[in-house]
């Protein structure tokens, strides 16, 4: 009689970006199924789980790194996940979020918070997070263990990745996408 494989735990967040990454995931179609044979999501946007474990085998985050709080995820991620991918352009390059590096903080929140703003124009201080100075792609802030391009990923990248981790293999996301795809 053969020993039952151990589940991985695996543990998703989205930072500044538009959440394509995740729908990608879902994308992945009736192969969730075999996903939820192997692997427990212990934390994630797409989950009711409030609060990070203390240990997680695989992390993916998504987005890029352009608030305090990005930071603190990015940061608590690294902390707790074992293995940590960068899933996306935004993640992984900064992207569309990293646009606004070519121009002053205080050009941007000037031009979308009091130049475009027909009433009460003001920079919003309260129940948002602080901008920090630059945007950063996540490895510029926690070391990552693996990089997965495409703007979105395809469905098929992120399961090739995920299929290959849940084997014990390394992955090379090259094989299945690149930068934009």
């Amino acid at each position: 009689m053969s020993t039952p494989r151990r589940r991985i735990t695996m543990a998703t967040t989205w930072l500044d970006g538009c959440s394509g990454c995740h729908m990608s995931l879902l994308d992945i179609d009736e192969r969730l199924v075999a996903l939820a044979r192997d692997v427990d999501i212990v934390y994630s946007p797409l989950v009711d789980a409030k609060q990070l474990p203390d240990s997680v085998d695989v992390g993916l985050i998504e987005g890029s790194v352009s608030t305090e709080e990005d930071l603190h995820k990015a940061r608590l991620f690294r902390q707790h996940c074992r293995f940590l991918i960068s899933l996306g352009d935004c993640a992984v390059c900064g992207n569309v979020p990293g646009m606004r590096n070519f121009f002053p903080l205080d050009a941007v929140l000037d031009r979308a918070y009091r130049e475009n703003v027909q009433r009460n124009p003001q920079v919003p201080t309260e129940g948002v997070p602080r901008l920090l100075e630059l945007v950063q792609p996540v490895h510029g802030v926690v070391d990552v263990d693996l990089f997965v391009p495409g703007c979105p990923p395809p469905a098929d990248a992120i399961w090739h990745v995920l299929s290959e981790l849940i084997a014990g293999r390394t992955p090379d996301p090259l094989q299945v996408t690149r930068f934009g795809k």
